[in-house]
């Protein structure tokens, strides 16, 4: 819970509010204890006349019970946890941020603050995720939960029915209690279906009240179990998909791709096992075995980039060109390491011109571009037909990559006339083509 929990429980509104917050518990184990006594007792021991099938109702039903009972209990006194805090800012840099004159202030202070977090996640301007109540940067997943006053890990959401928080913690005890919520209320209703329809038939032995509580038995029993089919559907649904509720109605964005609502999904069976863990002897049991620590998750790029890749790389020449989620873009690591500097800059230099960043002006820049092999001994043959008078006869590619390295070092702006292993046909220059979604060329 966090401070402001505390605080308010302090105060005599807000004990009242604390106790109020436990009636939808209280009701549903109201309605358990009730279910107990009218299948135990009024179905099994009153009105069975069949001491063996009354064992096996009897051992069944309470093996259901322990397990929907144990995976409820998990559910209601799990702890949301403490984020740790290296994740806090302290006083000082959250005067400056609120005091920032400008949103790209802020993003800059906030970037320099998390550059060594484990951090993918951003907002809608791209700057890091930061909780203005808990004064803390978000984890990846994490979201403010305004009842428990906190910021929770990997945020489902709120559940009023077992007062708390649905999260890293305790989803996979929340899934489960779901999947045996549902087969005890079936279990229920399937055992004493024979005796609901001899109810209708007017051929029950039960008599007095306890004909009530079997009817009303067998009909809560479908109710709740009509509502439970649904949700543990869709919870499946998010399992298998890596997705929580919020997710699932508003994309996480990445700080490289933007806003992908499948940027977790590592395949069903990996989504599954990230969630129940990698031992199956505990995935139907109620106790901890999720994968992680809660405050980093392997993401669909890092999942892609491993199981794409082969002994044979067809640019080993280029060294590794995939890029995750967690490195992110050059200019991300110029925002993060640059100093706070809130000068606009007008003069935007087009990113299709490869340009010095040295620091020393009067150097100049030495650019080597090596032509495709096809055109290499043309061009070494240039000498040699300049030296017999011959009049040179070059394709148009050739030609271009000369003149590139001319004007290279002459200082003049490069235009690669290359994308990937074939040259440009004509003479369109780059320019002429459209820029990838980031903006930038490879170059």
């Amino acid at each position: 819970m966090g401070n402001d929990e505390h605080r308010r429980r302090k105060t005599p509104c807000g004990f009242c509010m604390a106790v109020f917050k436990w009636i939808p518990v209280l009701f549903i184990t109201a309605v358990i204890a009730w279910s107990y006594y009218a299948y135990v007792v009024e179905l099994c021991i009153r009105n069975t006349q069949n001491t063996i099938g009354m064992i096996f109702m009897l051992l069944f039903y309470h093996l259901f019970l322990t397990l929907f009972m144990w995976s409820y209990w998990r559910t209601i006194m799990t702890s949301v946890g403490r984020i740790p805090d290296q994740w806090r800012i302290p006083d000082e840099e959250v005067t400056r941020l609120f005091r920032a004159d400008s949103p790209d202030t802020q993003k800059r202070i906030l970037n320099n603050f998390a550059r060594d977090l484990p951090v993918t996640n951003r907002t809608m301007n791209g700057s890091v995720r930061f909780c203005e109540k808990c004064k803390i940067i978000k984890p990846d997943r994490a979201h403010h939960c305004s009842v428990c006053s906190c910021c929770v890990l990997k945020m489902d959401h709120h559940c009023p029915w077992v007062n708390n928080c649905v999260n890293f913690y305790n989803y996979k005890y929340f899934v489960l209690f779901l999947g045996y919520a549902l087969v005890y209320c079936l279990y229920v209703a399937f055992t004493s279906l024979h005796d609901f329809v001899d109810f209708w038939k007017g051929q029950l032995n039960a008599s007095g009240m306890g004909r009530f509580h079997i009817l009303f038995l067998f009909f809560i029993a479908i109710m709740f179990a009509i509502s439970l089919v649904s949700l543990f559907g869709y919870h499946i649904y998010l399992v298998l998909m890596n997705r929580t509720t919020l997710e699932s109605f508003r994309a996480p964005i990445f700080r490289v791709g933007g806003p992908d609502k499948n940027g977790y999904n590592l395949g069903r069976y990996a989504n599954f096992c990230e969630v129940f863990g990698d031992d199956w002897q505990y995935w139907l049991l109620p106790v901890f075995s999720s994968r992680g620590s809660g405050y980093s998750y392997p993401t669909s790029s890092d999942q892609s980039r491993v199981s794409t890749a082969s002994p044979v790389q067809r640019y080993d020449a280029m060294g590794d060109t995939a890029t995750s989620r967690l490195d992110g873009n050059p200019t991300d690591k110029l925002i993060g390491a640059s100093p706070l500097d809130s000068t606009n800059h007008h003069h935007n230099p087009s990113p299709h011109q490869v340009r010095s960043t040295s620091a020393q002006p009067s150097q100049q820049l030495q650019l080597q571009v090596q032509p495709p092999p096809q055109f290499r001994d043309e061009l070494d043959e240039r000498p040699d037909q300049l030296a017999n008078g011959q009049s040179l006869n070059c394709s148009t590619a050739a030609v271009r990559s000369s003149q590139a390295a001319d004007g290279a070092a002459n200082g003049a702006a490069v235009y690669i006339d290359m994308i990937g292993d074939h040259p440009l046909a004509g003479t369109a220059l780059a320019k002429d083509y459209p820029r990838p979604p980031n903006g930038d060329l490879p170059v």
